[in-house]
């Protein structure tokens, strides 16, 4: 079961389930989740009726970013393990059918790796340049005005090399040089590690980042009317610029086509984060486009922000219609690195019920992130408890990643939810998610995790739902309609987004009604459909008869 036998095309209309391994399980009762406790947790995941797990990085880090600061890309943290008990997640999950797609963090390293050390030894080493070295200027200043989404400026001094070097993120991440082509060699030998180890593809952290501009230009200011706060809180002055230089360069396709080609013997699929403010669509458009680049990419659309409207969700599908359309999209509306959508976006329990079904009925890949199914809101982590970074710098006014990632709950009656034995874990768990258990949500039928497995289940019985088209895409009200098509199905699908009743003319034709075991409404004696607030109508074409 090393090596799961797969369709090339596998990826297209996945449900992946993203595990964030810090804290999913706790094997070993010291606090933080580990490989061995996913291996335990894979059959609750397999009874979701996924098709894959993205597991994020367990690789060997000082942990710093937790995970993302990478020492050695080939080996498996202490923390979380050995290499033999990642083989047993990959043993295990694809007995039970699931593929496995690990975090590849690219862009960068940890300032602990060889490859970095080696580089800031000297100026002429075998790896001087696979790090982005720059000279100061006369007055000592960094060499031009980039920014570090982690606050201040993105290039740090170091006094050996009397020169600056390129970090997007924390200090002790600097950035690799993509210009340099025994970079591409070292970072393409990982990906065939790990798939040579069974993985069926890889979650491609801060994708757009990986090539800087090789003249180092300034980036120009953005003027304020356009400034957003998608992919950096509104407090971070990061959203000042408009970022043409330091990411999102167009010789980011060289690697990333050399990347595909090496996936391509193992039928792997890659989903790439694109983090950008004002062309997160159009970049996930480029990388996507054609079968040469990456298979699937997400922006940060449905990932922030207030609670999309259904006039907001239209524009997001047309928009991607009109500059992805060769492409393909994934949708998440929660991950580990922001607030939970049911506190994102204030949802009533019947809202999270109809996002949900929304999801598994859009045109694209769809991740949902652990816990996401049994409706857990975002914790309250304290200062004091308080571990992340990002957070760190820039409280209280934005709180930091910590919410989102407190442990799995597993069990109402243990202190931890069952998600360890120790008496202190990592992070807190929040009493308030107890009540919301894997354990307690099993046992009550109205639970969303039921709704969860019904919505996956029926978005696989219909090959419109998984590949098909987006067309006849409208907005009436609160009401969002669309229908998907493929190979002669054709469904009708339409959500009230509002919290009033409505009602709606369905398109005319022989329909048989879908989804009652999603609330799903169909046309009453009048012919029209009477739609709840937050109910979907999903019908299917009937088929013409002989």
């Amino acid at each position: 079961m090393t090596h799961l036998a797969k369709d090339p095309d596998w990826w297209r209309g996945a449900v992946i389930y993203q595990i964030y391994p810090r804290s999913y399980q706790d094997s070993n009762g010291d606090g933080v989740g580990d490989l061995l406790g996913i291996v335990r947790r894979l059959p609750y995941i397999a009874s979701l009726g996924v098709d894959a797990v993205w597991i994020s990085p367990f690789f060997t880090s000082p942990m710093k970013d937790f995970g993302y600061d990478v020492a050695d890309y080939c080996d498996v943290d202490p923390m979380f393990g050995t290499l033999a008990d990642f083989d047993a997640v990959i043993e295990t999950a694809h007995a039970l059918g699931i593929k496995v797609m690990i975090d590849l963090v690219l862009s960068h390293t940890s300032d602990q790796h060889p490859w970095f050390k080696e580089s800031r030894a000297s100026r002429d080493n075998a790896k001087a340049d696979w790090y982005v070295w720059a000279e100061a200027n006369p007055d000592g200043t960094p060499p031009n005005n980039w920014l570090s989404i982690f606050g201040g400026s993105a290039w740090q001094w170091d006094g050996g090399r009397m020169q600056y070097y390129l970090h997007n993120f924390l200090t002790s991440q600097p950035d690799l040089n993509f210009h340099e082509p025994e970079v591409h060699d070292a970072l393409l030998d990982v990906a065939r590690f790990w798939l040579e180890r069974g993985v069926d593809g890889f979650r491609l952290d801060t994708i757009n980042f990986y090539t800087h501009d090789k003249e180092l230009r300034n980036n120009p200011p953005l003027d304020p009317a356009l400034r957003t706060s998608r992919t950096a809180p509104a407090v971070n002055p990061y959203n000042w610029q408009e970022h043409l230089y330091d990411k999102s360069r167009p010789e980011n396709l060289i690697f990333l086509k050399k990347l595909r080609a090496v996936m391509k013997p193992f039928n792997a699929a890659a989903v790439g984060e694109v983090g950008d403010e004002q062309r997160g669509l159009e970049i996930l458009g480029e990388y996507t486009a054609g079968d040469d680049l990456m298979q699937m990419c997400y922006a940060f659309e449905l990932l922030s922000g207030d609670q999309p409207t259904a006039g907001y969700v239209a524009e997001v599908m047309a928009k991607v219609e009109e500059v992805a359309a060769d492409g393909w999209a994934c949708w998440a509306y929660s991950n580990h690195d922001v607030t939970r959508h049911a506190t994102r976006w204030q949802l009533t329990p019947p809202a999270l019920r109809g996002f949900t079904t929304l999801m598994m009925c859009l045109k694209g890949s769809a991740c949902i992130y652990q816990g996401e199914e049994l409706g857990l809101p975002e914790a309250e982590v304290g200062f004091d408890d308080l571990q992340d970074p990002y957070g760190i710098e820039f409280w209280p006014e934005f709180k930091g990643r910590d919410g989102c990632r407190t442990p799995m709950v597993w069990e109402r009656s243990n202190a931890s939810g069952g998600f360890s034995t120790a008496p202190r874990t990592w992070l807190p768990v929040p009493g308030e998610h107890l009540a919301l258990s894997v354990e307690a949500a099993e046992a009550d039928p109205g639970a969303l995790i039921h709704h969860y497995r019904r919505a996956i289940a029926l978005r696989h019985a219909h090959p419109a739902l998984m590949k098909g088209t987006l067309e006849a895409l409208a907005v009436e009200g609160n009401v969002l309609s669309f229908t998907r098509r493929h190979a002669g199905e054709e469904i009708f699908f339409a959500l009230n987004m509002g919290e009033a009743p409505v009602t709606i003319t369905p398109p005319a034709g022989d329909w048989t009604w879908l989804g009652a075991e999603l609330n799903s409404a169909h046309p009453g004696a009048d012919g029209k459909v009477h739609l709840g607030h937050w109910q979907p109508c999903i019908m299917l074409r009937a088929k013409a008869r002989a």
